[in-house]
C-alpha cells in the first residue's frame, strides 16, 4: 500500500513511548518510578463522576451539536467570565475531545506549504509535529531558562514574516512549567498590532496551576486580540480528568464554522454524557481541584530542592503546571542517552529534553504528578547512578 508522504512527516509525543518501556520493565518485574508521563495522580472527584453516571441513567446516550451541549457552553462563558474577567459569547465555543483537537484545527486552518507557524521551544511536541504535518515550515520561539523558560517579545515579533500565518504560545508550560510575565505579554501583543494579519494560538490548559502568588495572565483579556485569538483550554488538568478526553475551544467569531466542520468531520461530537460531568466540574465544588493544585506546589518544592543536590544537575523553579525542567549539561551525558540509561539501569522513567524541541538538548523533564514517596526514590536512584558515572557536585 502507497500511503501519503504526509504521513512521514507526523511526529509522537516520547512520553508515550517511554511510558510503554516502563510499563513492559514493570511487567517483567522491575522497579520502576514513574516521573515521565504528564498526568494527575488523582482521581477525578467524586461528583464529576457522579454526575456522568446521572447522565446516562438520564438517557443522554445519543449524538449532540458538533459544537457541544449549549448548557456546557455556557457553563464555560460563566467559567471564562469568573476566572479570566471577559465575556465570551457561548457561539464561539467548541467543545471537543481533548486540548489536542483545538491545537490540530487551528494548525490545519493556517498551516500549508509556504506558510510559517511559530511555536515554543522547549514546547509541546505535537506543536512541531502537527506544522509539518501540513508542509508549513515550523519556526521555533527560543524560552530562556534564565527567563524561568519564558520567552523575549522581541525574539517572538523579529521571526515574524510575510509567510507568518500563526504563533503558537503556552503558559504555564509544558515540558518547562514556565509561565510568561504578564509584561512581556504586554509587550507581544502591543508588537502583534503591527501584524493583523497573524492569527495567535493561546494554549492555556494549565491556567489553574500556577504557584507563588502568581496570576495567570490569558492572552483572552487582550480585546486588540478578539478577531485573532483561538483559546485552548479543558477539563483534563484542573480536574484530573486526562481520559475523558474533553476540552474547549474559543474561536474568534469568524473561524467558528470552519471549527465546527472540521468536529462533524473528524469525531462528530463529545461523548454526550461526558459533557454533564464538564458542567458539574465548572459548576461543582472545586475544594479537591484546589488541594491538588496545592500537592503540586509541595511536590515541585521538593523535586527542584532534590534535583538541586544531586551531581551535574541544576533546576530552576518552575512557575506553573506540573514538571520539572532539569539542566543535566555538567553530566557530561546527552539527554536521550540519560533518560534511556536512568530507565534502564536504576528504573526512573524521565523525558530527554529534545522530545520537546531542538533547544532542549542539556535539559531533562520530570512530571511531579507523582507521590512524594516516588519523588524521593527517584532522587535516590539518580543520585546512585551519577555517582556510579563519576559525575561531581557542581560548585556553586
Amino acid at each position: 500500500m502507497r500511503v501519503t508522504a504526509a504521513l512521514a512527516r507526523l511526529g509522537t509525543e516520547t512520553a508515550f513511548d517511554v511510558l510503554a518501556r516502563a510499563v513492559a520493565l514493570a511487567e517483567s518485574g522491575r522497579s520502576i518510578v514513574n516521573l515521565g508521563i504528564g498526568q494527575p495522580d488523582f482521581p477525578t472527584p467524586g461528583h464529576i463522576v457522579e454526575a456522568a453516571v446521572k447522565a446516562l441513567r438520564d438517557g443522554h446516550h445519543g449524538y449532540t451539536p458538533a459544537n457541544g451541549i449549549l448548557p456546557l457552553r455556557e457553563a464555560v462563558a460563566r467559567d471564562l467570565l469568573k476566572r479570566r474577567g471577559v465575556e465570551v459569547d457561548p457561539g464561539r465555543i467548541v467543545v471537543v475531545p481533548g486540548g489536542k483537537v483545538t491545537m490540530f484545527f487551528a494548525v490545519l486552518m493556517f498551516g500549508e506549504p509556504g506558510a510559517e507557524i511559530l511555536y515554543p521551544d522547549p514546547g509541546f511536541p505535537i506543536y512541531r509535529s502537527l506544522i509539518e504535518y501540513t508542509g508549513a515550515t515550523p519556526v521555533p520561539i527560543p524560552l530562556h531558562e534564565e527567563l524561568g523558560f519564558a520567552f523575549r517579545a522581541e525574539e517572538v515579533l523579529e521571526r515574524i514574516t510575510p509567510r507568518t500565518r500563526l504563533l503558537i504560545l503556552n503558559s504555564p508550560a509544558n515540558p518547562t512549567g514556565g509561565v510568561v510575565p504578564k509584561a512581556e505579554l504586554d509587550s507581544l501583543v502591543a508588537g502583534l498590532l503591527r501584524h493583523p494579519e497573524v492569527a495567535v494560538l493561546s494554549d492555556e490548559i494549565y491556567a489553574r496551576m500556577c504557584y507563588d502568588g502568581l496570576e495567570h495572565a490569558s492572552l483572552l483579556a487582550y480585546p486588540e486580540l478578539e478577531d485573532r485569538l483561538i483559546l485552548l483550554d479543558g477539563w483534563s488538568k484542573t480536574y484530573a480528568m486526562t481520559g475523558w478526553r474533553i476540552g474547549y475551544g474559543v474561536w474568534p467569531a469568524a473561524l467558528v464554522d470552519h471549527a465546527v466542520r472540521l468536529a462533524v468531520n473528524c469525531h462528530s461530537c463529545v461523548h454526550h454524557a461526558t459533557q454533564w460531568a464538564a458542567i458539574a466540574a465548572l459548576e461543582g465544588p472545586q475544594e479537591e481541584s484546589e488541594r491538588m493544585v496545592r500537592e503540586f506546589d509541595r511536590r515541585r518544592r521538593l523535586i527542584v530542592r532534590l534535583l538541586n543536590q544531586l551531581p551535574g544537575i541544576s533546576c530552576v523553579m518552575p512557575k506553573g503546571a506540573f514538571y520539572a525542567f532539569a539542566n543535566i549539561a555538567a553530566t557530561g551525558l546527552r539527554a536521550v542517552e540519560l533518560q534511556d540509561r536512568l530507565l534502564e539501569e536504576e528504573g526512573v522513567a524521565a523525558i530527554a529534553g529534545t522530545s520537546f524541541g531542538l533547544f532542549g538538548e542539556g535539559y531533562l523533564r520530570f512530571s511531579y504528578a507523582a507521590s512524594t514517596e516516588a519523588i524521593e526514590e527517584a532522587a535516590s536512584r539518580m543520585r546512585r547512578f551519577l555517582e556510579r558515572c563519576g559525575v561531581e557536585k557542581q560548585s556553586g
